[in-house]
């Protein structure tokens, strides 16, 4: 059970939630009278006739346009109305959910002048699973997620359409089906609502999520490369890695030597050094591991925060116009975590690369082909394989130009400088997605070099850890040796989904 309140939440919550997890909304009296405080605060300056940006005038631009008092109600729903113009694929069912839980965390603060009434309608569509249908493509990054949070406000209205129970249906017909009236938006809630980072926001929980497991996979999957290699294992030495002492780096390090049963360095191993995608893995995948306690700061400062427009101090009765719904930071952020992302991209490539070709992976047969006596000849295994995970690397490789760079003004003048946050997360998912493509691959391909080692009696079972042994059965579970050449589609495809539901245990922290 997930609470809602002024208190933080993690990045792991919101990705609970994203994924079903139940929420309540606190019904504490103090945070039920800061969030009661704000809305009876603006009542008063309506009833003066005071003049709050979006509230008594136009919005961005046109906020020098005074709205007559007998049309500022009508203000909120013509603002999710005129913003009901996003393109492309719709988010997910959990995206969505995740996109909820984030506005929801933000309004909870108590600064934004909502109402309780919103607030517990939000906590009701994530209660009853009912997900608004939100298209992906509109927002700059500021003045916040516009046009794809219109789609949170209108679904609050009983308007446009929701995935419910598996179906994509009218908003009006759910409400009526569950006996759900629909919201009338008070004044200031409709750019409540929309004047935030909640979509960036949410799809950053996701990116961070799925980043952090597909490090540790990485650096698994580098354990089995280097066994089916031949590599030199002592490139992972203790002493060597505490004199450059970074800690993520020096945790891949410690969680190589855990599966190598690395000890003292030989006087004369087999190789003195191993190509760098061998011997500097923990260099590369440490800059991702050293990175994501960083990044965690910056995304749950910014689920955390109030982040629209104007901030409403209801308690010291001020309202204070700001660029809170700037997304910069998110932004930053995905734009570094892609490119960390598509460096393990980068070195799984060149780690299969190696293993499938004779010149190099050091007796194995080539491209990791299972085939025996005759069939041999006409058995290409893992050949396609190696081609597209360079396919989808340089793909991934191919975004990580940072979109925050891109900034385009907007609306007049008035945004003349955006962050394209938004943009940037969406990015940073589609070089996850093709990375988990080459990690695949490359799981695919490193167990099947070790369970060729095995068979070729060049590695014994007792040279392999236990952990290692679990972790190989269970990617056996998902995909079968490569005998005989066959499609590997679906392996590749099921090995996918395995990757992004976390299947595969990867180690745990020390």
């Amino acid at each position: 059970m997930i609470t809602f309140d002024s208190n933080p939440r993690s990045i792991e919550d919101i990705v609970a939630v994203a994924k079903g997890a139940a929420v309540r909304l606190s019904d504490s009296p103090e945070f039920i009278a800061k969030i009661n405080a704000g809305a009876d605060f603006l009542d008063r300056l309506l009833a003066e006739e005071g003049v709050i940006y979006g509230v008594t005038t136009g919005y961005g631009d046109s906020c020098t346009v005074s709205i007559p008092p007998a049309l500022v109600d009508e203000l909120p729903a013509h603002l999710y109305t005129f913003h009901g113009c996003g393109m492309g694929d719709v988010l997910s069912r959990e995206q969505s959910r995740a996109v909820l839980a984030v506005r929801l965390q933000s309004l909870c603060q108590g600064v934004s002048g909502v109402s309780l009434a919103l607030l517990q309608r939000l906590t009701l569509l994530l209660e009853k699973d009912i997900v608004p249908v939100i298209p992906q493509e509109g927002s700059v990054g500021a003045s916040g997620d516009l046009t794809p949070l219109s789609y949170v406000a209108a679904v609050l209205c009983g308007e446009r359409e929701v995935l419910f129970q598996g179906e994509r249906r009218a908003t009006a017909e759910v409400y009526q089906m569950l006996g759900i009236t629909p919201l009338k938006l008070r004044p200031k809630e409709g750019l409540a609502l929309m004047n935030g980072t909640a979509v960036m926001t949410a799809l950053a929980c996701e990116a961070f999520g799925r980043s952090e497991y597909l490090m540790r996979l990485a650096t698994r999957i580098t354990a089995l490369a280097t066994i089916a290699s031949k590599g030199n294992a002592h490139h992972f030495d203790e002493l060597l890695f505490a004199v450059k002492p970074h800690p993520g780096q020096q945790q891949v390090a410690a969680w190589l030597r855990d599966d190598l049963h690395v000890g003292e360095p030989p006087r004369n191993p087999q190789r003195l050094q191993d190509r760098y995608s061998l011997r500097c893995a923990p260099h590369v995948i440490g800059v991702l591991a050293d990175a994501l306690p960083f990044l965690r700061q910056l995304i749950e400062n910014e689920i955390n925060s109030a982040n629209d427009n104007p901030i409403i101090d209801g308690v010291g009765e001020h309202v204070l116009h700001g660029g809170h719904f700037y997304g910069g930071h998110i932004a930053f952020a995905m734009d570094s975590l892609k490119n960390a992302v598509a460096n393990l991209a980068d070195l799984l490539d060149r780690q299969l690369a190696m293993v499938v070709d004779v010149k190099f992976n050091h007796g194995l047969p080539s491209n990791l082909s299972g085939a025996t006596g005759d069939r041999r000849a006409i058995s290409h295994g893992f050949k396609a394989v190696q081609i597209g995970a360079s396919a989808w690397t340089a793909e991934a490789l191919k975004h990580t130009m940072p979109a925050s760079v891109f900034s385009r003004s907007t609306e007049c003048h008035n945004q003349d400088k955006v962050s394209m946050g938004t943009i940037s997360a969406r990015d940073c998912l589609r070089v996850l997605t093709l990375t988990e493509q080459v990690a695949a691959a490359g799981l695919l391909a490193m167990v099947q070099g070790v369970e060729l080692r095995l068979r070729q009696g060049d590695v014994g079972d007792d040279a392999l850890a236990p952990e290692l042994q679990r972790f190989m059965r269970s990617v056996r579970s998902v995909s079968a040796f490569v005998g005989e050449d066959r499609a590997l589609e679906w392996d590749l495809r099921n090995t996918c989904v395995a990757i992004i539901q976390q299947q595969f245990e990867c180690y745990t922290a020390a």
